[in-house]
């Protein structure tokens, strides 16, 4: 594949975690839960890691730091993940 369709496609692919960001966005400034903002802020780090990989143009990127920032993301889902789970198990035996 040639480089202006990999930066393409690049471009492409931050885009869509932009997008999917603000779209959690919008979501926790409905409702507030707090799932959503760490949603929103991990699809930033996912664009901002698509974003930084393309410009620089890092040849093998899970050798690079650039690498950190998804694992930072995912880190993040997982975290909100526990989090909200936990609080819903706490709720559930407040009631009982």
């Amino acid at each position: 594949m040639s480089n202006a369709a990999s930066q393409f496609i690049s471009g492409m692919i931050t885009m869509g975690f932009l997008v999917a960001g603000l779209l959690f966005l919008r979501f926790w400034t409905r409702t507030r839960d707090m799932l959503f903002a760490a949603f929103a802020a991990a699809f930033a780090l996912l664009a901002a890691n698509q974003a930084l990989a393309a410009l620089i143009d890092v040849p093998r990127e899970e050798r690079s730091w650039i690498y950190l920032l998804r694992v930072a993301a995912f880190v993040l889902i997982i975290a909100a993940v526990v989090w909200k789970n936990r609080g819903a198990v706490a709720l559930s035996q407040r009631r009982e």
